[in-house]
């Protein structure tokens, strides 16, 4: 059956195309395993918690935005009334039970992992216009701050919630001024809502939680310790703290146990709580856009194994900076088992993508990730085995490397690849192509595979002080990497090798040099990079099937006798008839 949701409806509707329901979460009432929930143009401020999920594959809940229509669905409300002080900020006073049962501008930001620097930052946020404000650290702050800033400071007592703000000039009575409410947009209140679709929808201003791996992950739009959801084609942004949540079981806010022995015992609780193939993972999470998240904007603590996460569109994360902690990233996962992250643009992240505890059978494919604060990929405690093939990574640091047991193959790395030393943290790995846990280890570093890559910057790939071997090959260092250079690593080149270029959504690698050198090469395969030494597993498919990187960033064939080195075929760096500098369009690949 199919439901319809319009603005101008009513829930006392019976949902069809001539009497449409008035809002979503009166059709996901009625809605059964098979059903679509179709919601037409226009603004809903609600909070959609599916009651039930599907059956199957075949058998799913659906909610859609037609493509042609917008639907927004806000965790905010508007406020009006607002008057201006004699200090020259503006001031509204709203009743307590105008937030419900929780008042983001009363609950603090808390959590395993959170640093707070002595400062105290509220779930509630301001928004003039669909803009988010900046809260400020008092009162005083904010009458110091000059009339071009945007800031909000509040105060509630027992009955009444103050805000008052700056809104960079702008008249609030002449603009539409949002506050949040909800803590969450899309997010099932239970764990076990199986096989649901949100795809096409428009989502913002959540109250979110910060969203640490050893408590319950609530995202502006998340699974809830699932299996099978498909979320795709979505626009999600000004979450406080996290946009797409994959993780995790248990509920509420734990700010005591932030160790690794503490997140080992998580483990085990996942485990005891349903953590298997089939049972919780096997996500799609395809073509979103997200932006403007404090914390991450896809976050998962387990909940994310077994899973896609493609062409993906993630920035302008924590680039408020007031948020500070471990867990901040544009996508950050642990235990991300046989997940493949493949074809997602990154950047102006404090860090592209964090891959922290049991990345093993994952592979990170074909990945455009640049000017990122801290670096592109941090790879932390994971014993492997992982692949990192055919990524475009140009930040200052490409790789920040606290791992063993990873094959970095055929990347582009314009910065700098870090191996570094890991702290004494025994962490585990697992059975093939499962979360059991086959034994417990520290990382003592190495047991790497670096095969077939193009350096264009300082390339700090020391390993030193690791205990296993590292097997590598066939890598190209242009300009500003040369080996044999007497500064080989100096930055101020004037003409460097790689630039990047944005331009109305599309974005461009141009080279002055070609990766091509004449030494032979080898096509990567499970043979070549052989078995990660601590699990003692081979580089394979998530099926079980071998691994073959015939292909590049593009999907191009490879030359199966002597690849070319880098993410580009053969064809593509090598024809006679293409001058220098060339340019390659990488975005949408």
């Amino acid at each position: 059956m199919e439901y319809h949701v319009s603005v101008t409806g009513a829930d006392t509707n019976d949902g069809s195309a001539g009497a449409p329901l008035e809002t979503i979460s009166a059709a996901a009432q009625q809605a059964q395993p098979g059903d679509v929930i179709t919601v037409h143009e226009g603004t809903y401020r609600e909070r959609i918690d599916p009651p039930r999920g599907g059956n199957s594959e075949d058998e799913r809940i659906v909610y859609r935005a037609p493509e042609d229509e917008t639907v927004v669905v806000k965790g905010s409300e508007v406020v009006t009334g607002w008057s201006k002080s004699d200090d020259g900020y503006w001031k509204l006073t709203l009743s307590n039970s105008f937030f419900g049962d929780l008042n983001p501008f009363d609950d603090i930001i808390r959590g395993d992992w959170f640093a707070d620097h002595g400062q105290e930052y509220h779930r509630g946020d301001v928004y003039v216009d669909g803009a988010s404000l900046r809260e400020t650290e008092s009162l005083q702050d904010l009458v110091a701050a000059d009339e071009g800033q945007r800031v909000w400071y509040a105060d509630v007592d027992e009955s009444v919630t103050t805000i008052m703000a700056r809104f960079g000039g702008i008249d609030p009575r002449e603009a539409t001024v949002e506050v949040n409410v909800r803590p969450v947009v899309f997010y099932p209140s239970e764990p076990g809502r199986d096989y649901i679709t949100v795809r096409g929808f428009t989502m913002r201003h959540a109250a979110t939680q910060w969203a640490p791996p050893t408590t319950e992950q609530i995202g502006l739009l998340g699974t809830h310790w699932s299996k099978g959801w498909t979320i795709e084609d979505n626009v999600v942004s000004h979450s406080r703290c996290t946009g797409i949540t994959l993780g995790k079981y248990g509920a509420g806010v734990d700010d005591t146990g932030a160790s690794a022995d503490r997140y080992n015992t998580t483990i085990r609780e996942a485990l005891e709580n349903g953590w298997e193939r089939g049972s919780v993972g096997e996500h799609v999470v395809h073509n979103n856009t997200v932006f403007r998240c404090e914390q991450a904007g896809i976050v998962g603590s387990m909940g994310g194994a077994f899973s896609e996460i493609s062409s993906n569109y993630i920035y302008d994360i924590n680039v408020e900076g007031q948020l500070d902690g471990a867990e901040i990233a544009g996508l950050k996962l642990h235990g991300p088992i046989d997940t493949e992250i493949r074809n997602n643009r990154i950047h102006h992240a404090r860090r592209g993508m964090w891959m922290d505890w049991m990345t093993q059978g994952t592979r990170i494919t074909g990945n455009l990730l640049y000017d990122n604060d801290i670096d592109d990929l941090f790879f932390e405690v994971n014993h492997g085995p992982f692949v990192v093939d055919n990524n475009i990574s140009l930040s200052e640091v490409a790789v920040t490397n606290a791992s063993q047991g990873g094959a970095y193959v055929h990347n582009l790395f314009g910065g700098e690849f870090n191996q570094v030393q890991v702290l004494d943290r025994t962490t585990p790995y697992h059975d093939p192509h499962s979360t059991e846990i086959r034994g417990m280890s520290n990382i003592t570093g190495g047991d790497d595979r670096v095969y077939n890559n193009v350096f264009t910057r300082k390339n700090d790939i020391a390993y030193e002080d690791v205990e296993y071997p590292v097997h590598s090959g066939g890598n190209v260092y242009l300009k500003t990497a040369s080996e044999e250079a007497d500064d080989p690593f100096d930055t101020s080149d004037p003409d460097p090798p790689i630039e990047l270029r944005e331009e109305d959504g599309q974005v461009a690698v141009i080279l002055s040099e070609r990766m091509i050198d004449d030494q032979p090469r080898s096509l990567v395969t499970t043979d070549l990079l052989g078995t990660a030494t601590v699990p003692d597993l081979p580089y394979e498919n998530p099926d079980g099937t071998s691994l073959v990187i015939e292909t590049d960033y593009f999907g191009d064939d490879r030359h199966s006798k002597n690849p070319v080195a880098g993410p580009f075929a053969r064809d593509r760096v090598v024809q006679d008839d293409l001058s220098l500098p060339f340019e390659l369009d990488v975005w949408p690949a």
